[in-house]
C-alpha cells in the first residue's frame, strides 16, 4: 500500500484520466478486464527462466503455480522476464553479469504498476541479483527459490553435481580414471532441472534466503521435483498479495540481525565462500554496515551442524528430509536473533518453532557439532591488507598452518599451459598462486580459484596443496584454497607482488596470511609495475570495470549501495512519460 493507503498500481489504473485510459487499455489487450483490474493487488513475477539455465528450466510451471496462488488471494499476476544467469554456460563468469541483473530486476520493479513481486530464481547468481534489485526497489517482495536437482547416480554411489566431479577429474588426470569411463560420468550426471544438490553457491543462497525472512518458512530445500515445489509456489503467489494489502518492505526485513542470521547459517552449512561476497553487496544496498570481520566474529562462535557436501557426506535432499533449513535454524536458535521478522509476518523464533531435526546423521546438534567454528575463516595479513577467506570446514587440518615457497601463475591461461607440465618445478610444500583473476582482472572474478593439483603430484598421491588467488571458487569445491585477496592484483595488491621462490605464510588459527618479505621490498616492487592493461574500452565491461567494488565490499557497483540518509525506494517516473512517445 502507499502512504495514502491507495495500492501503489492504482497511480496507473485506478485514475480517470486520458493516462488511466492508456495504462487500462494496454491490458485489456491481453485479454484483462476492467474488472480484473479494480482494486486487485496486481503481482509480478519476475521469472529468470531460461533455456540457457537448467538449474531454472522448471520456472514456467512454478510461475503458473504462483499465479494460481495469486489468483486464488484475489490479486492480479503479472510475469515478466529479466535475463539469467547460467552458470556453466555463461562466459567468462555469472559473476560479471550479476549487477547487470540485479539492475534489470530494479528496474523492471520500479516501472512497472507492481504492488508486490514474486522473485523466482535458483541458480547461483540469479537469487543474490533479484535480492539486490528488489531490496533497491524496496516494493514489498518474496522468494521462491526452485530446489535442488536430483542426485545422480554413478556405478552404485550418489553424487553431487560438482563435488564429486572435482574428485573424477583428477582421477582422470592422475591416470587412475580412464576417458571411456568419465564419458559415462558425463552421461549420468545431471538427471534433472533444479540446481546444485549439494552445498554449493546455489544451495547454501537459497537456504540463507529463508535466514534472511525473504521467503515462505521450510521452503528453501524442497527438491526441484517434488510436488511440495509447487505447492509452496501456490502458498507464495498468495502470499504475495498479504504483502501487496498490508506492505512489508525488504528493507524492513534485511536488518543487521537479519543478516547475522544469514551469516550464522551459512557457517553451521558449511555453505559456499561465494555467499560471503553477495551477502556484502546485499547489505550494501540496504545500508547495513556489514564487513568481513563481522563473518569471522560469526564464524569463531558457530559450530558446524549440517553434513552435506563438500563439507560432509550428504546431499541436500538428505538434508530436506532431515528437516530442511528451518530445523538448522531451530538447533542454532541460541546464537540467533530469534524475533527478527520474517516475509509472513511472523518472527523466524516462531517460524521454526513447528521444525524438528528427523536425522541426526545429517544435521547434528548444538551441543554435539560436527566442528566447533564454523566453516569459513576470514584471513588478513602482508598479501591481504583488506581480507581474503578460506572454507576451512573443506579444507585439510594439516594444512591449516602451512609454510611454502610460492609458485605463481600469472592468469588462467599460463596456469592451463604449465600446471600438468611434467617439468613443473613444484614440490608438496609449495604454495600454487594464481593472480589477475579477480573483479577487474579476470574481469568478473571466476571460478578459478580451485587451482589444479599439478598431474605429477596427482600421480604421486597428493591430493591437496595450499592454493592462493583473488578469484573465486564453485562452492562444490573443496581443499585449502585461500580466495578474495584483497586487494586483488590487478587494485595494484600485494598479491600483483609476489615472485615464484617467495615464502608464503597461512595461520588459520591466528587468522594471518602473510607474504614473508620487508615492506620496503614489497612497496618497491609495486611501484616498479605498471598499470595493468583494461580488458574493456566501451559498453557494460568498461562501465563494469570503472564502478565495481573489491571483494571485500561485495563486488557491487560503487553507484548502487545504499547512500546514507538518502530513502533506498524512489518514486516510479512519471507516468504519462509512457504514452506519450506511444500514441
Amino acid at each position: 500500500m502507499t502512504e495514502n493507503g491507495r495500492l501503489r498500481s492504482a497511480r496507473w489504473f485506478g485514475e480517470h484520466d486520458l493516462a488511466g485510459f492508456i495504462h487500462r487499455a494496454s491490458l485489456h489487450a491481453e485479454g484483462i478486464s476492467r474488472h480484473a483490474l479494480a482494486g486487485r493487488p496486481i503481482i509480478g513475477i519476475c521469472n529468470s527462466w531460461s533455456e540457457l539455465v537448467n538449474c531454472n528450466l522448471h520456472f514456467r510451471a512454478l510461475a503458473e503455480a504462483v499465479k494460481r496462488g495469486v489468483l486464488l488471494a484475489g490479486g492480479l499476476p503479472l510475469e515478466f522476464p529479466t535475463i539469467s544467469l547460467g552458470e556453466n554456460l555463461m562466459k567468462p563468469t555469472t559473476m560479471l553479469f550479476r549487477n547487470l541483473m540485479a539492475m534489470d530486476v530494479e528496474e523492471s520493479i520500479r516501472a512497472y504498476p507492481l504492488d508486490a513481486v514474486v522473485l523466482l530464481g535458483g541458480c547461483d547468481k540469479t537469487v543474490p541479483a533479484q535480492l539486490m534489485g528488489a531490496a533497491s526497489a524496496d516494493i514489498p517482495a518474496i522468494m521462491l527459490t526452485g530446489g535442488p536437482s536430483e542426485p545422480a547416480w554413478f556405478r552404485g554411489r550418489q553424487l553431487g553435481v560438482g563435488t564429486d566431479l572435482w574428485a573424477y577429474a583428477d582421477e582422470l588426470r592422475a591416470g587412475r580414471m580412464t576417458q571411456e569411463e568419465f564419458n559415462e560420468l558425463e552421461a549420468a550426471a545431471t538427471p534433472s532441472y533444479g540446481h546444485c544438490n549439494e552445498m554449493g553457491t546455489a544451495s547454501t543462497m537459497t537456504s540463507l534466503v529463508e535466514a534472511l525472512g525473504m521467503c515462505l518458512p521450510g521452503t528453501a530445500s524442497i527438491p526441484a521435483v517434488d510436488a511440495g515445489r509447487q505447492r509452496a509456489a501456490e502458498a507464495t503467489g498468495a502470499r504475495a498479495v498479504e504483502l501487496a494489502l498490508h506492505g512489508l518492505r525488504p528493507t524492513e526485513l534485511l536488518t543487521a540481525e537479519a543478516f547475522d542470521n544469514a551469516i550464522t547459517l551459512l557457517m553451521a552449512l558449511g555453505g559456499a565462500t561465494n555467499a560471503v561476497i553477495h551477502l556484502l553487496a546485499l547489505a550494501g544496498r540496504v545500508g547495513v554496515p556489514l564487513t568481513l570481520d563481522r563473518f569471522d566474529q560469526l564464524s569463531r562462535r558457530t559450530p558446524v551442524l549440517v553434513n552435506v557436501r563438500p563439507s560432509g557426506e550428504h546431499l541436500v535432499e538428505q538434508l530436506y528430509h532431515a528437516g530442511g533449513v528451518a530445523a538448522v535454524l531451530k538447533e542454532l536458535m541460541p546464537l540467533l536473533h530469534g524475533d527478527a521478522r520474517t516475509v509472513t509476518g511472523e518472527t523466524l523464533s516462531d517460524e521454526v518453532a513447528r521444525a524438528d531435526v528427523h536425522d541426526r546423521d545429517v544435521i547434528a546438534p548444538l551441543e554435539a557439532p560436527l566442528a566447533p567454528e564454523g566453516g569459513i575463516a576470514v584471513l588478513r595479513g602482508s598479501l591481504a591488507p583488506n581480507g581474503a577467506i578460506v572454507k576451512r570446514s573443506a579444507a585439510s587440518p594439516s594444512l591449516l598452518r602451512h609454510r611454502g615457497r610460492a609458485l605463481v601463475f600469472e592468469g588462467i591461461d599460463e596456469l592451463a599451459a604449465r600446471i600438468d607440465d611434467p617439468d613443473l618445478e613444484v614440490g608438496t610444500d609449495s604454495v600454487l598462486v594464481l593472480r589477475n583473476v579477480g573483479p577487474k582482472g579476470a574481469p568478473g572474478m571466476p571460478e578459478w580459484g580451485q587451482i589444479p593439483i599439478p598431474a605429477k603430484l596427482l600421480r604421486a598421491g597428493v591430493s591437496d596443496m595450499v592454493r592462493i588467488s583473488d578469484a573465486r571458487m564453485s562452492g562444490t569445491a573443496y581443499g585449502t584454497v585461500v580466495l578474495h585477496v584483497a586487494p586483488e592484483a590487478a587494485a595494484g595488491g600485494p598479491l600483483r607482488a609476489v615472485k615464484t621462490g617467495d615464502f608464503v605464510s597461512l595461520d588459520v588459527e591466528t587468522r594471518r596470511i602473510d607474504l614473508e618479505i620487508p615492506e620496503e621490498e614489497l612497496a618497491r616492487r609495486l611501484e616498479c609495475l605498471d598499470p595493468p592493461e583494461p580488458k574493456y574500452r566501451r559498453g557494460y565491461g568498461r562501465l563494469y570495470l570503472d564502478h565495481v567494488l573489491q571483494a571485500d565490499e561485495g563486488c557491487d557497483f560503487d553507484f548502487l549501495r545504499c547512500v546514507p540518509g538518502e530513502p533506498t525506494q524512489r518514486e516510479p517516473y512519471g507516468l504519462l512519460s509512457g504514452w506519450i512517445g506511444g500514441w
